[in-house]
Formats: C-alpha cells, sequence, structure tokens
C-alpha cells in the first residue's frame, strides 16, 4: 500500500524535493549577491537564470523523467521549459517589487514567499505543458 502511494505520487514527492534544491539555489545565489548589495532586481534575476538551469535539468531527468529523441525535441523542451518560467520570472519581478520597493519588507523574506507562489505556478506548467508525455 505504501509503495503503490509512493508510486502513484512520485513525480510530486521529486519535484517536491528538486523544487527545494531549485529554491535553494535561488535564495542562496540571491542572499550572495543582496549580502554584496547588488540591486535587489538583478539579483534577483541572475539567481532566477541559474536556479533555472538546476530546474530544467533535474525535472528532466529526475521528476518528469523525459526523454526525447532527436535533437529538435530537445531545443523545443528546452524553449518551452524557459518560456514558461519566463512568464514566472515575471511574477517574480512584480512581487518582489511590491514587497522591496513599495511594502519595505525585508528583500529575503519577500524572495521566500516569492518562491513559495513560483514554484506553484512552475509545477502546474511543467506538469501539463512542458514534459507531458507525447502519445
Amino acid at each position: 500500500m505504501l509503495f503503490a502511494l509512493f508510486k502513484k505520487y512520485q513525480s510530486m514527492i521529486a519535484y517536491i524535493f528538486f523544487g527545494g534544491v531549485t529554491t535553494v539555489v535561488n535564495i542562496g545565489v540571491f542572499a550572495g549577491l543582496d549580502a554584496i548589495h547588488w540591486n535587489y532586481q538583478l539579483a534577483n534575476v541572475v539567481a532566477w537564470f541559474l536556479s533555472v538551469l538546476v530546474a530544467y535539468l533535474t525535472n528532466k531527468v529526475w521528476v518528469f523523467s523525459s526523454h526525447y529523441t532527436t535533437f529538435k525535441a530537445f531545443i523545443v523542451e528546452f524553449t518551452k521549459f524557459y518560456i514558461f518560467r519566463a512568464l514566472t520570472l515575471i511574477i517574480d519581478v512584480i512581487i518582489m517589487y511590491v514587497g522591496v520597493s513599495l511594502l519595505h519588507w525585508n528583500a529575503i523574506l519577500v524572495k521566500v514567499i516569492d518562491n513559495v507562489i513560483v514554484i506553484i505556478v512552475n509545477y502546474v506548467f511543467s506538469k501539463w505543458y512542458i514534459f507531458k508525455k507525447v502519445k
């Protein structure tokens, strides 16, 4: 029974684990750049770029077990991944702007809240649009 439950929710469990890894990369890079007084939006974009690269590799291999047979299929998948992640970057930038510039909250706190929202949206995009099984 426990194995059946694990198998049923395996991709979600893997997504949560590797989402945690990606979040650590994102917040860690952001915090490091914030500590050396980079502009918070520039630090946010650099952290986004590095964490999306980690996310693509982990999601592809361990979360959604995506396989492709041609270079073109790889390019299509990679492009879709970055396009959908760019959409959540827009959400990310807006949340950071509202939290830091308008509400004057601590940038790291806003980044943590922001990551929770972005992870949920990214899961939906990845599950249903990027790594969906082709029939």
